[in-house]
């Protein structure tokens, strides 16, 4: 599971020119999931993104979790995330989860994070032709791999 994070002031999607989310201070979190992710990958993902000191302190040093400054997430399902381009030009996406398999762990990611933001999740539609408009804050931007946790 691939978790890419920005630190935003604010976000939105837009599916067919209609705002479907938003949010304020907080992180876009887009997702990556792949066949053999499991409960352990959703438990660490979250844990690790809602935990992880990426906002400012009174000293403007990054020092404040997503949890303690009660800032929201923006879910995006993202399955370039795990693009393979070694070979040519044209991207290959076999490491991600077929979407039948990627769907179940999407959600329960989200009803996983739901209940530790309490309400403070706003989602994309998963397989959905998604805009998003952000102001990347700072600018953070951080990958996390739950296969890799040296990332």
């Amino acid at each position: 599971m691939r978790a890419l994070i920005q630190r935003v002031t604010q976000a939105s999607i837009e599916i067919d020119r209609i705002q479907t989310a938003s949010i304020q201070q907080g992180l876009v979190l887009f997702l990556g999931i792949e066949d053999f992710d499991n409960q352990s990958d959703i438990d660490w993902i979250i844990k690790k993104i809602v935990n992880l000191r990426v906002f400012n302190d009174l000293d403007h040093k990054m020092n404040l979790s997503l949890l303690e400054i009660e800032g929201e997430i923006l879910l995006v399902s993202q399955f370039t995330l795990f693009a393979d381009t070694k070979k040519g030009n044209r991207p290959g996406f076999t490491r991600a989860a077929k979407p039948e398999i990627a769907i179940e762990i999407y959600e329960q990611f989200k009803l996983q994070l739901q209940a530790v933001l309490n309400n403070k999740l706003k989602c994309g539609i998963f397989g959905a032709d998604m805009q998003i408009a952000l102001i990347n804050n700072g600018p953070v931007t951080i990958l996390i791999d739950s296969k890799n946790k040296d990332l």
